[in-house]
């Protein structure tokens, strides 16, 4: 009469998944003839642990044992119930055979991680069924990119041989994805991916902010005090701003849809004095005097 398999794991009927699961793993590593080489019984024991843990394992034919449908060997109980036709499910027939196949994976996969084995031998020596196929692995790559080279997009060739579309905007950290430029899949499964992770070198003068681009802009002292028109290089061509006269360092100004894939730029001027500048400004500073009332840093006081 064959053995319950609640008893062979020692866990009640009101046990979870996770719970036969724990018991099993316990149970395998003592009983597992590895470790038991010159102890035949453990051997034994460890055949009927792991027919009971296939059993119950199994969502479908715990619920026919659970009901008497089938005995603690999965043999059909009565040979006109259920789908089985009377056989034993663990033999091979019909409905059995595809549940014993996904009850060996599971086993695979505890005994690998329980002992370091590579279980595909159980696999196929006792399913006879060829392995699924399976996707390749991913290959990872990183690619650094200077700023005004990511706003433009483009390609770009990696080693290998390997070229990915590079975006027009990417942003750092970003990952790409170049379909089928991976590893070969197993079982005539597919190739793997390229993933490729762009890291973008900052710019002196240029920022960004999801689509807001920002410019540090550089102005002479003519510019800011008089006004002046001027073309800032972009990537995708010049843009013209009107500096207004009075300007000073810290202005901000704004231009709609200038920015990347449709957001803003926003520029702040930054006043730069060259030699000619310094000098004049010298000769102006002795002969001027400063008013009295005029503090620059009366805000840090606020």
């Amino acid at each position: 009469m064959a053995k319950d398999p609640y008893k062979l794991l020692g866990v009640p009927k009101s046990a979870s998944d996770a719970e036969i699961r724990k018991a099993y793993r316990g149970l395998a590593k003592k009983y597992h003839p590895d470790v038991n080489k010159d102890n035949p019984r453990m051997a034994e024991k460890f055949k009927e642990i792991s027919a009971a843990y296939s059993l119950l394992s199994d969502k479908d034919m715990k619920r026919r044992y659970d009901s008497g449908q089938v005995d603690g060997s999965g043999q059909q109980q009565n040979p006109f119930a259920g789908g089985f036709g009377g056989q034993n499910p663990f033999g091979g027939m019909g409905g059995g055979r595809r549940r014993q196949a996904g009850g060996q994976e599971d086993m695979a996969e505890l005994f690998s991680s329980l002992f370091g084995m590579n279980m595909g031998g159980m696999r196929g020596g006792m399913n006879q069924r060829r392995a699924a196929p399976r996707k390749g692995a991913d290959i990872r790559y990183k690619v650094t990119l200077p700023f005004v080279d990511a706003l433009k997009g483009g390609t770009k060739k990696l080693r290998n041989g390997l070229t990915v579309n590079i975006p027009k905007g990417v942003e750092d950290g970003q990952v790409l994805r170049v379909a089928g430029k991976g590893k070969p899949g197993t079982g005539g499964g597919p190739m793997g991916d390229a993933k490729v992770e762009i890291s973008i070198k900052p710019h002196s003068y240029f920022s960004r902010s999801g689509n807001k681009l920002r410019l540090i802009l550089p102005v002479s002292l003519k510019e800011a005090v008089l006004g002046a028109k001027i073309a800032i290089p972009l990537p995708d061509g010049d843009v013209t701003l009107k500096i207004p006269a009075e300007s000073n360092t810290g202005k901000k100004m704004r231009l709609k849809g200038k920015g990347i894939n449709g957001g803003d730029l926003v520029v702040t001027l930054q006043v730069v004095l060259d030699d000619e500048d310094a000098k004049s400004l010298k000769k102006w500073a002795k002969k001027s005097s400063i008013s009295p009332s005029f503090d620059p840093r009366l805000a840090l006081r606020r």
